[in-house]
């Protein structure tokens, strides 16, 4: 892991790390094999999502369909404590999102004219809930829970399953808690592109939703404009503002809970303290000594793992803006200070009893959010990505006839004559 002191030189690492995922030869490489899967997804259906499934996933997805009995099943044979868990981060997230709902609005003009906002729910939803490395039944209240809150009539979920074809029993139960029945245990690109173009087993769905590896992001990104989806994530990422009042171990621990996700994720601290940053090195090596996810770990902070020793604050706000995290920690004296400086994060954690795993399960805000420096003009997955909004304009006659003129002058300024005409022919008789 380096350990920077020169601002120059640090804004170059945070650079070189935020555009990690951006080779061309890579990303044309992938472009072109998912492509193809997304053409045969498209042409051929359920053979070549079982055909790509068998490929890459090692079984045979035949039934595709998870029963509603193992659904059920898995939330009934959880253990109690993880139930109550479950239970537990449902509520705040479903409380925070029932915030974000948005409202229609109406405007009415002094001669009888309206003009209004509507907002309404798309009709189907798919949400991707990656396998992998690891289970993220979190991952399914994050998205589920907002396309329920939105009105979404149809939630379809697909996760890859294991080698013996098996989805995750906690990421079942999660379904079954947020209301889902309609889970395939399907993954990668495949899934993707049965989702946006629809299949004999799986209905086409309006928007799509959910993390998952460069195939996924990619397939996602291959089929926007005939099927909407929330964002591109990249690999996760958190950074750390800290002062010499930040203890050591709780920083090291912090950054490594992001280290475990991905040999991909990236781990940053910015420290106005030496002495700190020498601390949290060694803390960070003694747990990654007996770390059960010990080797995804060291690539990680050793690929992507970065420390700058800042000389004031001022160089921590600058540098943190500039690289717009996913994540950030603000471990100081006046931590709301700093906030009120911070332009560009995903989520913003403050203070010594807010990791960020609080965010990740159970605090209420989405824990899917922007990355790689997307947080500058995006924000996180919320009830709005589930939901459509349309302008509904009326005019009546003697509205229409005050702004008649400046209709018919702002569009032949544009060379539109029949824009104009349109207006003007309502007046002839």
């Amino acid at each position: 892991m380096k350990i920077i002191n020169d601002k120059k030189e640090a804004i170059e690492e945070l650079k070189r790390i935020s555009t990690r995922t951006n080779s061309d030869n890579v990303n044309n490489r992938i472009n072109k094999i998912v492509e193809e899967i997304l053409q045969e997804v498209k042409f051929y259906g359920d053979i070549a999502v079982e055909k790509y499934t068998k490929k890459f996933d090692g079984f045979d997805p035949c039934p595709m369909q998870v029963k509603r009995d193992e659904i059920k099943n898995a939330w009934d044979e959880l253990d109690n404590n993880l139930k109550h868990s479950l239970v537990a981060a449902h509520k705040r997230i479903q409380k925070f999102h029932e915030k974000e709902i948005p409202q229609s609005f109406t405007i009415k003009g002094e001669y009888g004219d309206t003009v209004q906002r509507r907002w309404r729910p798309v009709k189907k939803a798919g949400i991707y809930i990656p396998g992998g490395r690891a289970a993220y039944p979190s991952t399914v209240l994050m998205n589920a829970i907002p396309a329920k809150v939105a009105g979404v009539e149809e939630i379809i979920m697909v996760s890859p399953g294991n080698k013996e074809g098996k989805i995750n029993k906690t990421v079942l139960a999660a379904a079954h808690l947020s209301g889902i029945n309609k889970v395939f245990r399907i993954g990668g690109a495949q899934a993707i592109g049965a989702l946006a173009f629809g299949t004999n087993q799986i209905n086409k769905v309006d928007v799509i939703s959910g993390p998952g590896n460069i195939y996924v992001t990619t397939a996602k990104k291959l089929i926007y404009g005939s099927t909407g989806i929330d964002s591109l994530a990249g690999p996760s990422e958190i950074l750390i503002i800290a002062d010499e009042t930040a203890q050591s171990t709780h920083i090291a621990s912090d950054l490594l809970a992001q280290a475990e996700h991905d040999p991909l994720a990236s781990s940053i601290l910015l420290t106005t303290s030496k002495k700190q940053a020498k601390e949290v090195l060694q803390e960070l090596y003694k747990k990654i000594d007996d770390h059960p996810r010990k080797e995804i770990c060291m690539q990680s902070i050793k690929n992507w793992g970065l420390v700058v020793i800042c000389e004031d604050y001022e160089s921590c706000i600058e540098l943190s803006n500039n690289f717009a995290p996913e994540h950030l920690e603000i471990l100081t004296k006046d931590s709301k200070k700093i906030l009120a400086r911070i332009d560009n994060a995903g989520a913003i954690f403050l203070g010594k009893w807010t990791p960020e795993a609080v965010g990740d399960y159970l605090a209420g805000p989405n824990h899917t959010l922007p990355t790689s420096g997307n947080s500058r003009f995006s924000g996180s997955l919320g009830v709005e990505t589930f939901m459509k909004n349309t302008s509904i304009i009326e005019f009546n006659e003697e509205s229409l006839k005050v702004n008649s003129l400046d209709i018919i002058n702002l569009a032949k300024s544009e060379g539109l004559y029949s824009h104009a005409n349109s207006v003007e022919i309502r007046f002839e008789d």
